[in-house]
Formats: structure tokens, sequence, C-alpha cells
């Protein structure tokens, strides 16, 4: 007789094999072991970046370099060699990651110790909640938009004076909680599902981006398109610091997906497969982005009478109640989009990492979304000041990260990680160190974050306001000297580096 064998059903997911049995499982789950199928092109990184990019933060912030007084050549040159930088430092922290196809927190394992890597794990993932609350809130104001036009009747909820709690109106409240929904729903599906929104949120923003701005050419003419969105106050070296401090702003502006690339190159089929994809992604498609956002923003001068920064408030002065709700559900897309790889994935997997056999990569994601409505992120926004620390905070904790990690896989490692013992606790592992934790990576990030912090928190001094725009560029330089000193030249000197 002879035995059949069914076949699989369509589209069927073979399962993903256990970790192995030798990794500890204070330091696994089936999230944070390497992956055992790496499927992501050059496309999927550059809709990454897309994503990152096409939001309303990221159209105020190009729009805002526009705005510094420098001549139109001056900005684009300062965004070009901020962006350069960005992609340079992108494929450095890609690498790790990519080969050994473990998230950010793990690869900190190396670096930081097998249980000193929840360090970075918790910096990281506590940023990313206060941006995830500010995101979600963007984007719920752009929804709003679209409410109170299909709706106006709804028009006297959106006052938080009138209808409102803890300093949201009404329909704030309904707007936030709306899409707070949404995204916990595109994440709970999993990665694949999260790729293939991110595959259609980049481009849809360029869609609506190009019939925005041929509208307004429509109505003013091409004649009327101006590339400076201000008078131009600095000129010769009189304008080298204002440049560097907008290179210094797009660098900051990219800090935080930045430190936890691997948790997406992790996902690609081969490191020349995500250096194309953060070549289209980062210089090309940001310099595109960004030229599209100050012919747009310049165009509302002769269109409305004043200039608008904002795309949300550019699309509600249309007079079209379907090109309203097109731009401004477009725009709600896109940063949920630039949320969840920004800063849903980075907390899941930071959370996670914390304590993996309790939290797994979904409940991670989940601890972050209810922490990002508890610090009530439309307060912080409505604060410019608070921005602006909290930017210049993120820098300063974050550079001596990305220092530390750099220094350790490239100089004191020598791009060799062996990915066993990222998951032992045992005495001999390569990244045991003293006690699970790695002294010198400790004490370099703390001394870079501290001289990184201070001219922020100094700011009425002379001299410490520019410093403070450096901050991510001071903590990184002083971390990675550090810690590449006190691994290789003093008594906490890394053991057993590969010669």
């Amino acid at each position: 007789m002879t035995e059949t064998i069914a076949p699989l059903p369509p589209r069927a997911v073979p399962p993903v094999p256990a970790p192995p049995a030798e990794y500890a499982p204070r330091l696994t789950n089936k999230d944070l072991v390497p992956l055992h199928t790496q499927s992501w092109g050059s496309y999927n990184i550059f809709a990454f970046w897309m994503s990152d990019v096409h939001s309303v933060g990221g159209y105020v912030t190009a729009g805002s370099l526009f705005a510094l007084g420098l001549a139109s050549w001056q900005v684009l040159a300062a965004l070009l060699i901020g962006i350069a930088v960005v992609y340079f430092f992108c494929n450095l922290v890609a690498k790790p990651s990519q080969v050994t196809g473990v998230p950010y927190p793990v690869i900190c394992r190396s670096a930081f110790g097998v249980l000193g890597a929840n360090i970075p794990a918790i910096i990281r993932g506590l940023i990313a909640v206060a941006w995830y609350g500010i995101q979600t809130f963007l984007a719920s104001a752009a929804l709003d938009v679209v409410l109170v036009k299909l709706f106006p009747s709804l028009a006297p909820y959106a006052v938080a004076d009138d209808y409102g709690f803890l300093g949201l109106s009404l329909l704030g409240w309904g707007s936030y909680l709306t899409l707070w929904v949404v995204q916990a729903c595109v994440f709970w599906r999993g990665m694949e599902s999260i790729r293939r929104f991110i595959d259609f949120c980049g481009p849809a923003v360029y869609v609506v981006m190009f019939l925005l701005c041929g509208y307004l050419i429509a109505k003013a003419g091409w004649g009327a398109i101006d590339l400076s969105l201000g008078a131009v106050k600095y000129s010769g070296w009189d304008s080298v610091p204002v440049m560097l401090g907008a290179i210094a702003l797009v660098v900051s502006y990219f800090s935080g997906p930045m430190l936890n690339f691997g948790d997406f190159s992790r996902y690609g089929k081969s490191f020349a497969a995500v250096r194309r994809g953060n070549l289209l992604g980062l210089p090309l498609n940001f310099l595109l982005f960004s030229l599209l956002v100050v012919i747009t923003a310049s165009l509302t001068v002769p269109v409305y009478g004043e200039l608008i920064t904002d795309p949300v408030t550019t699309v509600a002065r249309i007079d079209s109640t379907f090109a309203i709700v097109l731009g401004a559900l477009t725009f709600t897309i896109a940063t949920i989009g630039i949320n969840i790889v920004a800063n849903f994935i980075s907390p899941a997997f930071d959370f996670s990492h914390v304590s993996p056999q309790r939290i797994s990569w979904r409940a991670g994601g989940m601890i972050a979304a209810v922490g990002s409505v508890l610090i009530t992120p439309w307060n912080l926004y409505n604060n410019p000041e608070v921005i602006h620390y909290t930017l210049e905070v993120l820098g300063a904790f974050i550079g001596p990260l990305f220092g530390v990690l750099i220094a350790d896989y490239y100089l004191v490692r020598k791009q060799r990680v062996v990915v066993a013992d990222l998951f032992t606790l045992s005495t001999t592992g390569s990244y045991w160190y003293r006690k699970g934790y790695n002294p010198a990576a400790v004490i370099a990030t703390v001394i870079g974050a501290l001289v990184a912090v201070i001219p922020v928190l100094a700011k009425d001094i002379a001299g410490m306001y520019t410093a403070a725009q450096y901050s991510w560029f001071i903590g990184c330089g002083l971390g990675f000297v550090a810690y590449y000193a006190l691994a290789t030249r003093t008594r906490l000197a890394v053991q057993g580096i590969p010669t």
C-alpha cells in the first residue's frame, strides 16, 4: 500500500526552528535569535528610509533648514553633507546585525556584555517611547483636519479649552486612540506585514507631494518658486557655523533610527543589498524630498499670502474636500509608517531583551505603546523648548552608544562575532566580561553622555548653546575614543581580542 503525503497548503510558511538548546533561556526567545531567513532586498531598505523621511516631522525639519538665513546652495550643501554622514554611519551599524542576523540589543552584547546590553536597550527604548507618542499625536492632528472637513459639526470638539482632558481635545483623543489602535494592529501582525506597510507608505507620500506641488505651481506659476524660505542673512565665513549647525541637525534627526538600524538590516539578503537600499533611501531620497518640501512651502506665499511649513495645514487650504481628505490621510499614514519603523519596532526588541522569557517582541511593543499615552505627548510637543531639549539630549545619550558599538566591532573585535557566545551565560563566554557587564563600555558611555549633555543643560553659559547642537558628535566621539582606549590599553582591556 502506497502512503500518500498531503502537500502543504498554498502560502504555507515553514516553522521557525527552535533556538539551540545551549542558548541560555535568560538571553533567548524566538525574536532575538539569529534569523533563519534573510529576505529583504534593496527596495525594502529604500522603502524603510522613505517611511522614515516622509512624515509631517520630516517635512517640517527639512523646511526649517531653508529658513536659517542661508543661500539655497548652502542649504543643499549642508543637506548633502549631513545625509552623507548618516549614510556612512548607517552602513557601519548595519553590518554586524546583517552578518549575524540578530537585532540591535543582541549585537550590543558583544560590546556591553550579555547582561550589560540592557543598558543601551533601555536607553534607546525609553527615547523611542517618547517619540512614538509625539509622532502618533502628529498623525492624529492630520486626522482631525479630515474629520472636521468631512463633519463640520465636530469643530467645537476640536477645541481643548471647551471639550478637553489633560490638554487634548475630545476629538483629538478620539483621533489619537484610533491611530494608536491602528498602529498596534499593524505591529501585531508581525514584521512581514510591517514590511508590506512601509513598502506602500513612502511612495504614497511622493504621489501626494507631487500632486500638491503641481497644484500650487498651477496656481502661482513656475516663476514663483523660491528655494530660500527667508532672507539670506549669512554670507562668507559667517555662514559656516550655520551650515555646520544644519549638518548637525540632520544627523541628530536620524540618530535614533540610525542607532538601531540593525533591527532592520538583519533582514537584508546581503550587506550589498543593504548598502544599495541606504544609498537610494538616504542621499537620493532625502535630497529629492527636501527639494519638494521647499518648493511646496515657497509656493504657499503667493497662493495663500503666508509661509506655511506644515503640509497638513497646506492641504487644508485647498478648495477641494477630496484633495484635503486624500492629502491629510496620506500624511497620516506616512506618519504611522515612520512611527512603526523608528519608534515601535525598536522598543519592542529593546524591552523584550530585558526579560526574553517574560516579554515577547509583541509584548515589548505594547509596553511602548501604553507608555506613549501615559506621557501625554501633545503636552511635550506643544512646548518648543522641551522638543529642543529632547533632540539634544537624545543626541547626547545616543551618540556614546553608537561610538562604543562601532569601536568594539571594527577596531577591538575586528568584525568578528561569536554568535553562540551572544546567548550564553557561561563565565568562559567571549562576552561575559565581569559578571555579564563590560566595565569599559559602561564607563565610556557615561563619559560620553555626561560631557555631551553639559552644553544642553547649560545653554545660558557663553558658547554652550552652539556646542549643544553637536551633542551627538561629542557623545559619539568621546564614547568611541574612550572605549577603544579602555578596551585595549588599560586593566579593563578586553581579553581574547582577535589578531
